[in-house]
């Protein structure tokens, strides 16, 4: 006893600690609208999720110290003097996708710490002088997608730290419109596409000092008919985008002086119409230009346009996407100075002989989505190239000499293509290769491609693919390899020490059939693991196959296993021993894995385990022991998981839970006394429960309300399922007040009634008490002559049989044989002596009455049934009704006395009653079926010496 109280009171004294260094009261996490979004990192910022909730104002419970606000794809029509009060350490606000039509002015004055602010789709029309008063540190402002086509001359003069401005898709007609955002100090990217401009002059922009912009986007202002640059306004900038510019009208290009544009190193073009001249002298003017991109230019382009492109000495990257020109390649003869080279979506089925074979400067091209069915030729001689792009064409096959020649390529992409089969030749030549990414292929076997390489591959991706067998050896040469993924459905089976080789992988994903005879064995230095399973709807447990299957894994820290589809079946068996070896885990993941009441100790080896997931299972008999080992617990996710209690949190020591999640479960009474032990917890999601709306839950609802430390997500929209009145209804309005007992008024009415008591007793014994000993009498004998009736009665049966029916088997091939065969008992069994038709209740009434005993076969399936709840209740009522002994107990297996604390009554009987118990019976069942017996020739009558609540004695 008084080592129970030390470890009591040391549990309290841990927790008292905890709550100490984990309370933070400072934040008020009760929100109607939004969410603190979850990070592990305690001293992470706070950032408050308000997406999509269907707000139409401003929350007015925003926390004071979030440091960024996600207001995006709501209602809101406006914003008001006092919606971002006390937010000073605000950083970053989203009001994307809203209706705000209005905005007071000095209505973000208290944003001082405010660097991001996007408003985005929206109806404003005008930006006022004041509006943006108080930015002094915002950097980035996106205004796009707006109606906007008025700018107050001073509506940026408070912002002098702003550096970009996206007024994309705007009303803004002229360039004089914009001479407010062009005397910001430092200005460095304006994004105006897809306004109302006809002509962009600089002649019309009277600024005092030159501009300091370097980033010029005025693409897809359609109707734009001139751009002029004759003042040297612009000397910093670097970057014009005039894609889809004058595509109704035409473009004219007006700069006399090509020195005004002398720092242009980045220009693109989409859909641009200008007069192939014109755009000859454009290029011809631009000295420094590196980065060219002409999308969608198929008519200047059969023009002879690239002619003049491959004349700039200083063009290292060209991008040519979305020009669907068979011949494109061809006309890229001369490019010899290219590095980085874009042909992806041009419809192209080969490249032209000796269209590209010049550059042997290029380090980069890209050839995806298109339609080639070989490695194109023209790039085997290009040595120098290291990132190769074939993704999304027709390939079926790889060469031994596609590569050859490659010896310094890095990047390697031929996923989305029908390659069947790999050659052994095919990578032996890429030494430096470190990324190669292979999946959505048709593979069905991998051959000897990494038996000897390449030796410095880093990344490979085989996902996707058609291999049925991993085999010894078919990654032998891949010793430098750290990210491997091979998940795929077609895998049927993987052999032992299928991953020989792989001595450094860190990070492996992989399917994995229900029978399979690798052990990781070779993968020391494994740090992250997902395993899928492929179950078909047959559920087999993978893991009896060989329990040490992950025994070897010493270095894992995130183990992830997950099941795809649907199966039924058996639990899988995870034994105690599987996570034996991973001492450094931190994280685990069971998806859709069935696994039922996992043993107390299985992460008894783990106690740095910080992130524990199972999903998709059976966890109503969960054990609190199972979390004692691993006392770091941060992040618990048991969602899908038949939870209907939380009382395990109470003994599980989770004192750095931070983080729970337990939605869609079964819950409908919290118990809020549980979030206590869990000092440290500030988001807890609940969402999806069938909630009960009475007093049962009125303590939970005031802690929700009242507490200052754990946000519940989504609480403001917890519906009510029972009772019926309430369907419909949210859980927080409930009214908790009628719940409250008010103990003043209570004591004024139990006194009231004491007086008034004791003036009737006065009346009635001076006035009455002879009337009601006559009545008295009279109720007696009324009672004497109803037992007597009912006394003379015989009974039908020995005893009733009340069983649920996953027990029939047990009772039909043990019981009945002794009972009724050997003993020669009559028996009540439901299934067989129930009268059709007849009302249930009233047939387990004639039952329990017309037998002399009631026998009751009791297990777990026994206590979770509702009728056999209803049968020891009629039981015991006869028991207290009569005084007879008339009940025995017979339990089929053990059952700790703390399952059967929600059956009160059979908690009840089990502390005052004799029982018989099956499994202690053992080897003896002969002396289990005297006691049996005995206990059914007993008299129903109690002696004088024996409480009525005591039966004979059991096994």
């Amino acid at each position: 006893m008084g080592c129970l109280s030390s470890n009591l009171t040391k549990r309290r004294l841990v927790l008292l600690l905890s709550l100490l260094l984990h309370l933070n009261p400072s934040l008020a996490y009760s929100l109607k609208n939004c969410n603190i979004e979850y990070s592990q990192d305690p001293l992470a910022d706070v950032v408050l999720d308000c997406v999509q909730h269907k707000v139409v104002t401003v929350p007015d419970d925003i926390p004071r110290d979030v440091s960024s606000v996600k207001l995006d794809n709501n209602l809101i029509e406006q914003i008001n003097r006092k919606d971002f009060g006390n937010l000073s350490k605000l950083r970053f606000l989203g009001l994307n996708f809203n209706y705000i039509a209005h905005i007071d002015d000095e209505s973000f004055i208290h944003l001082t710490s405010l660097t991001i602010l996007h408003m985005h789709f929206n109806k404003l029309t005008k930006l006022t002088g004041n509006l943006f008063r108080g930015l002094s540190n915002l950097t980035m402002l996106d205004l796009g997608l707006n109606e906007i086509q008025f700018i107050h001359k001073s509506a940026f003069s408070f912002l002098p730290s702003l550096q970009t401005v996206i007024l994309y898709n705007n009303k803004l007609q002229q360039a004089a419109d914009i001479q407010p955002v062009l005397q910001l100090p430092h200005l460095q990217k304006l994004v105006i596409g897809s306004n109302l401009f006809t002509s962009f002059h600089t002649k019309d922009l009277l600024l005092n000092v030159p501009s300091g912009l370097q980033v010029l986007d005025i693409s897809y202002n359609v109707k734009l008919e001139n751009f002029s640059i004759t003042t040297p306004i612009f000397p910093h900038l670097e970057m014009i985008d005039f894609s889809g510019c004058g595509e109704h009208t035409g473009l004219n290009w007006d700069i006399p002086d090509k020195n005004l544009l002398r720092n242009i190193i980045q220009l693109y073009f989409n859909l641009a119409l200008i007069p192939f001249k014109d755009f000859q002298k454009v290029l011809e003017s631009l000295d420094s230009l590196m980065h060219l991109r002409l999308n969608n230019m198929e008519k200047l382009i059969t023009k002879g346009l690239l002619a003049t492109v491959c004349k700039i000495p200083t063009l290292r990257r060209l991008e040519l996407y979305y020009n669907h020109d068979a011949n494109l390649s061809a006309k890229l003869v001369t490019c010899s100075q290219l590095s980085d080279l874009d042909l992806s979506t041009t419809h192209m089925t080969e490249l032209s002989n000796g269209s590209i074979r010049s550059m042997q400067r290029l380090r980069s091209l890209n050839l995806e989505v298109n339609f080639l069915t070989n490695v194109p030729g023209e790039i085997r001689s290009l040595s120098s190239l290291t990132i190769l792009n074939l993704s999304d064409n027709l390939l079926s096959t790889l060469g031994c000499e596609d590569f050859m020649n490659m010896k310094h390529l890095t990047h390697l992409d031929l996923s989305k293509n029908r390659i069947a089969t790999l050659d052994g030749c095919a990578f032996e030549n890429l030494n430096d290769l470190k990324v190669l990414d292979l999946s959505d292929n048709l593979l069905w076997t991998f051959g000897d491609a990494f038996k000897t390489g390449p030796p410095m591959l880093e990344f490979l991706d085989l996902s996707k693919n058609f291999v049925s067998l991993l085999e010894r050896g078919d990654f032998q040469g891949l010793g430098s390899l750290t990210y491997l993924d091979v998940v795929s459905k077609k895998i049927g089976r993987v052999k032992h020490k299928a991953f020989e080789g792989l001595m450094n992988l860190g990070n492996l994903r992989v399917s994995l059939p229900l029978e399979y005879e690798n052990n990781f064995r070779e993968l020391q230095q494994l740090e992250n693991l997902t395993v899928y399973f492929n179950t078909d709807g047959i559920f087999k447990s993978p893991l009896e196959n060989d329990h040490k299957s992950f025994y070897h894994l010493k270095s894992l820290k995130v183990f992830t296993l997950i099941c795809e589809g649907y199966h039924f079946g058996f639990p899988f068996d995870v034994p105690m021993y599987m996570f034996q070896a991973m001492k450094h885990l931190e994280g685990f993941t069971a998806d859709n894995v069935y696994i039922a009441a996992p043993d107390r100790n299985t992460f008894q080896y783990n106690p740095q385990l910080k992130n524990l997931t199972i999903r998709e299972t059976d966890l109503s008999d969960l054990d609190p022991e199972l979390f004692l080992p691993i006392p770091n617990l941060q992040v618990l996710d048991l969602s899908y998981s038949k939870l209907s209690s939380l009382d395990f949190l109470a003994e599980a020591d989770l004192y750095e839970l931070r983080h729970l999640t337990l939605t869609n479960n079964e819950l409908t009474v919290i118990n809020e006394t549980v979030f206590h032990y869990l000092p440290a917890l500030i988001y807890l999601d609940l969402d999806n429960n069938p909630f009960i709306c009475d007093c049962s839950n009125a303590g939970f609802i005031q802690w929700v309300k009242s507490n200052n430390q754990t946000q519940v997500v989504n609480t403001y929209k917890y519906m009510c399922s029972f009772p019926v009145a309430e369907q419909g209804n949210k859980l927080l309005d409930f009214d908790i007040q009628s719940c409250w007992m008010d103990y003043g008024f209570l004591c004024f009415i139990t006194s009231t009634c004491l007086v008034v008591l004791t003036l009737l007793s006065s009346f009635i014994y001076h006035f009455l008490r002879w009337q009601l000993a006559y009545a008295f009498h009279l109720f007696l004998a009324f009672l004497y002559d109803s037992r007597k009736r009912r006394k003379g009665a015989p009974h039908r049966y020995d005893a009733f049989i009340s069983y649920n029916v996953h027990d029939e088997d047990w009772v039909y091939r043990e019981m009945l044989p002794v009972l009724e065969g050997e003993q020669g008992w009559t028996l009540c069994l439901h299934h067989r002596d129930f009268q059709p038709g007849k009302p249930i209740i009233e047939n387990i009434t004639d039952a329990i009455y017309s037998s002399r005993k009631t026998i009751c076969v009791i297990s777990r399936h026994y206590l979770q049934s509702e009728w056999c709840s209803r049968e020891i209740q009629m039981a015991s009522f006869r028991l207290f009704d009569e005084q007879k002994d008339v009940l025995i107990l017979l339990f089929l297996e053990e059952i700790p006395a703390r399952q059967l604390s929600p059956y009160y009554r059979m908690r009840k009987l089990v502390k005052r009653r004799t029982y018989l118990s099956w499994p202690q019976a053992g080897q003896h069942t002969g002396v289990f079926w005297q006691n049996v017996r005995r206990a059914l020739e007993t008299g129903d009558a109690p002696t004088e010496t024996t409480d009525p609540l005591t039966g004979p004695a059991g096994c």
